[in-house]
């Protein structure tokens, strides 16, 4: 029995291999690019000293805008949002439900960061004052998203305050039984009604994401130089 003889493979393959990469190098600066223009201008936002937006449910936000809004907190329905480490201490982020009194649907605050202590079996203190209206102020922002997320984000239950892992706002709109305002409020560090909080957009700055775009070019057009080349060497040899 004699063996088959080697396939080669069609001449032609590399080149659409090539050019796939190229595509895909292509996308991944884009998408650097956009993710670049887009920490520059939370950024911005973010070091806008200007007063607070009065803010009314529905109106188009930036991330870190500055906003405000007046209404009452809901203390009898709070919740903390666990596994949250700062400084090398596991605490919860605080969220209280946030009343307008325009009548508007249900604003989250986060009030900020708290420690957890495990030695101390009760849950921690978060009442805040809910008697009498009162005018926060904050920076547009949306619960913490997780970089993969498992099990259930709140255990069947539990009394108020509820605590959550990684709850998105539709969970936690379910345990309010109620719908909630799309925009979460980062409390402002001056109010009194919080507690740690450090709001600034991600550590990587957009140079850095302008960078990578730079280099996922540079490759794309490596590629494509080589590509070009190897095309036409392989026409002259056929000529």
């Amino acid at each position: 029995m004699t063996a088959s003889p080697n396939k080669e493979l069609p001449k032609w393959l590399p080149f659409v291999v090539g050019f796939l990469l190229v595509i895909q190098f292509v996308g991944l600066a884009t998408w650097q690019f956009t993710k670049g223009w887009n920490k520059s201008a939370e950024r911005d936002m973010y070091l806008d000293s200007a007063d607070g937006r009065p803010y009314t449910s529905g109106m188009e936000v930036a991330p870190y805008q500055s906003l405000k809004a007046t209404g009452r907190f809901d203390n009898d329905r709070q919740m903390l949002l666990d596994n949250f480490v700062i400084e090398g201490t596991v605490g919860y982020y605080v969220i209280t439900p946030f009343v307008p009194d325009t009548g508007g649907p249900t604003i989250l605050v986060n009030r900020g960061w708290i420690p957890r202590h495990r030695s101390t079996p009760e849950q921690p203190n978060i009442e805040v004052d809910a008697s009498s209206p009162t005018t926060i102020s904050g920076r547009a922002g949306s619960l913490p998203k997780p970089g993969l997320k498992m099990g259930e984000p709140f255990t069947p239950g539990q009394d108020w305050p509820k605590i959550g892992v990684y709850p998105n706002a539709a969970e936690v709109a379910a345990e309010l039984g109620e719908p909630l305002d799309p925009v979460v409020f980062l409390l402002d560090p001056q109010d009194p009604n919080g507690y740690f909080r450090q709001w600034e957009p991600e550590e990587m700055s957009a140079g850095r994401h302008f960078a990578y775009a730079l280099q996922w070019f540079a490759m794309a057009a490596v590629l494509s130089a080589l590509l070009i080349y190897h095309r036409r060497r392989s026409a002259a040899r056929h000529d």
